[in-house]
Formats: structure tokens, sequence, C-alpha cells
């Protein structure tokens, strides 16, 4: 779905510090000194402050009513309390926050003091993602996390005590050293916590952090050689699925794993495609602007922004890196490969009345041949992905790139 008149605001904010930087680390993150972090936080005020004004130079709408809030990083809970109050001060004077808001802040365990989660409480912090990652000591600590399974779940039992108990713990499939069994382990601790949502992504091998690259050049630092290989970090995810399911947290998209009721309302806005704003390092944006020039097949135009990943420049007041107005048939191409990433799928209907019939006509031929292969189920109105399907998304959502409508119209616009 796209955004439409009185939708609400969904906000992203990149907290980008690390006490260590772990080796399976692919974001924009890292160690800086206290006298960068002060400053990044008065960055973001700006930021905040100056988001009205760019959104009219852009010429898209920016809404004042917030129904989520993300920190995300890096490690937010390594603010100060200072900084918190701040930002979120700068938050409300600029936005009006809902009163039951999802105020989702990333935490690190061992490494949220308790005079910043007061100010995080005050604040209206209401959920909290734990960057567990392993409940096996030894996995945990080859990887560079900082804390053991007795210090999570000293964490998650703060936590509670202080009023949240909207937790998510995040794990990784694919650590190095990491076996079948101690998969299984860490699994079995966290149905254990009894924690509501729980987040499985599989390790990526790529250039963007330290392991994937030793991985790639077949070195040995990091650890690199324990890496398990593709087909084992793809039965830890189907065990995952299983064992998860058996605890009461059952899956609703290709990661995410909760409770019912329980899911991020925050992340299911990128998946259907609802308006967010992202300030800091390495932040996106998704916003509507004007309806475009032909009200047949282009109702509203949509803009893509993402902010610089180099901290010097972003400390300078540098503007978004780049910005991209998205034409209906890159919406449209989003519509399935985000949509898909949820176990609800894509309703047909709704891409049809969105983008018209011609525009929906070439993806449900590749609906129909993904279905003779095994990677989507379709029941005439809806097209899910199988469990096979989820393992190979990457590929399936490939196959929804650049698709021609009938009448041909393609294209981008990107402004730097």
């Amino acid at each position: 779905m796209v955004a439409t008149e009185g939708e609400a605001l969904g906000l992203y904010i990149s907290i980008p510090f690390c006490r260590s930087k772990c080796a399976y680390c692919n974001f924009a993150s890292g160690v800086y000194p206290a006298s960068v972090q002060a400053r990044y936080v008065d960055r973001l005020v700006e930021d905040l402050a100056a988001a009205g004004a760019w959104a009219e130079r852009m010429g898209v709408e920016l809404p004042r009513r917030v129904d989520t809030v993300y920190l995300g990083g890096g490690t937010p809970s390594l603010l100060a309390p200072e900084q918190v109050t701040q930002l979120f001060a700068a938050l409300r004077a600029e936005f009006d926050l809902e009163p039951d808001a999802e105020i989702t802040v990333e935490c690190a365990p061992g490494q949220l003091a308790g005079e910043t989660l007061e100010a995080l409480q005050a604040a209206g912090m209401n959920r909290a993602s734990l960057g567990v990652q392993s409940f096996i000591d030894r996995e945990a600590r080859v990887s560079g996390r900082r804390h053991s399974r007795a210090v999570a779940f000293e964490e998650i039992q703060r936590l509670r005590e202080a009023g949240i108990t909207n937790l998510n713990v995040d794990l990784i499939a694919g650590l190095a050293g990491q076996t079948l069994a101690s998969w299984e382990e860490s699994l079995a601790v966290l149905a254990s916590s009894g924690v509501p949502h729980a987040s499985v992504y599989i390790f990526e091998v790529d250039e963007d952090s330290r392991l994937g690259r030793e991985v790639l050049a077949h070195g040995t630092r990091f650890n690199a050689d324990l890496v398990p290989t593709d087909d084992a970090m793809a039965q830890m995810y189907e065990v995952a699925i299983e064992k998860l399911k058996q605890a009461g947290l059952e899956q609703y998209e290709i990661s995410n794993f909760c409770r019912p009721g329980m899911e991020s309302r925050h992340n299911r806005r990128y998946w259907q495609r609802r308006p967010y704003l992202g300030v800091g390092l390495d932040a996106s944006s998704m916003l509507v602007g004007a309806p475009g020039p032909d009200s047949r097949t282009w109702k509203a135009s949509v803009l893509r922004s993402t902010t610089t990943c180099e901290m010097k420049a972003f400390l300078a007041g540098s503007e978004p890196v780049e910005t991209t107005w998205l034409r209906p048939q890159q919406q449209h191409e989003e519509a399935w490969f985000l949509g898909l990433r949820l176990n609800e799928g894509v309703e047909v209907a709704a891409v049809e009345r969105e983008f018209g019939p011609a525009m929906a006509a070439p993806a449900l031929k590749v609906v129909r041949r993904l279905a003779e292969a095994g990677l989507v189920v379709f029941d005439g109105q809806r097209v899910r992905l199988t469990a096979r399907g989820r393992l190979l998304s990457n590929e399936v959502f490939q196959e929804f790139l650049g698709l021609k409508a009938e009448d041909g119209e393609t294209g981008l616009e990107t402004r730097r």
C-alpha cells in the first residue's frame, strides 16, 4: 500500500556508536569518542528541526503525526541520559507523538546504564530489541559480543522489572564455530526467556563486514574458517522456524517471529510501504509527493532518500547522499518484493487497484512460473512464499525487477 491522506509517520533514528565493532557487522557503525557522540546528537536535533523545510523543498508530504519511533544502530543504549532527553525533546518539538506510539530502542546486553534506562522510560520507550546474536558464550565472544548468556538474561529481567515487557531478541545463524547443536541450544534458551518477539538472521557473507571479507578471501582471521556452510545455515533457519513455532512464536515475516499481536509495528511499515523518515548516519526515508503527471497509472510520486554513511560528512551537515523518485514501475516492483517478505503475502486485487491490471499482468506470469517451481503458492487471491521460497527469497525477488507493463512505462529519476 502507498501512503494515503492522514497517514501517520514512522521515525527511524540511527545511533551508530558501539563499544567494539563485531566481526560480522556490515552496518555503518563504529567506535567513536564521546565528543563525536555529543556532536552527533546535536546534528540529529538539527536534522529533525530542518525536516519540514527539506520535505517542502523536495515536494513531499511530511506527516506531523508519528506512531512509531525506532532507535537503531549501533548501540543506542550507549547514549548518555542527557542525550536521550535532548533527542526526544527535539522529536516532540517537531512532531506529534501518538499516545500509544511504539517506541523501540536497540540495546546491547550489559550496555544499558541505569540512568540511561530511566531517561528512555521518561522519553516513552515501550519496546526494546536486544542484540544477543547467540546464547552460547564462546560464540558470542568469538563474534565480538561483550556479554554472556547470564548477562543477557539479567538484561531481560531488568527491562521487565522496569515495565518494558515488549521485548525482541536477535539471533544470527552462521556465526563462526556455530553448529546445529549449539544453534538449537540458543533457540531453546530464547524460548525459555519468554520474550514475545524474536528476529533470526542468516549471516551475510559480503565485503561489508570484516568476517565476510575474510570468508570470501578463504582466510582464517576472526575464525572465518569455522563459519558454517550455506547449506548448514539454511538448515539452521529451517530449524528456527520449527522450534520457535513450538515455543509459541509464529513466523510473520522472513526473519521475524512473535506471539499473537506482538509484531513490530515499525518494521511492518517498511514492508507495507508506509511513510517513514530516517535521520542520522546511513538512514533512509520513504515519503509521498504530489500526484504524478499521469493519474491513470501514477497516483502519487514516492521519494526514497538515503543519508551519508561517512561520519565526517554527516557531522559537517551533509545533505542526503541520494534522493530517488520512484515511478509506478518501481513502486510496483516494491509492492511485490517487500510484500512477499510477509507470511501473509501479496493480495493481487490490491496490486491491481493501485497499479492497474496492465502493470500487474507481467508479474502474475512470474507468479505462475514461480508457483510451478515450488517457490510461491497462489490461491487466486494472495501470493505467498513457500518454505523453499523463503530460503531462496533473494532469487525470487529478483524475478520481479525490470518487469514492463503493457504500455511499456518504466524508469526512475535520481537527484543527487
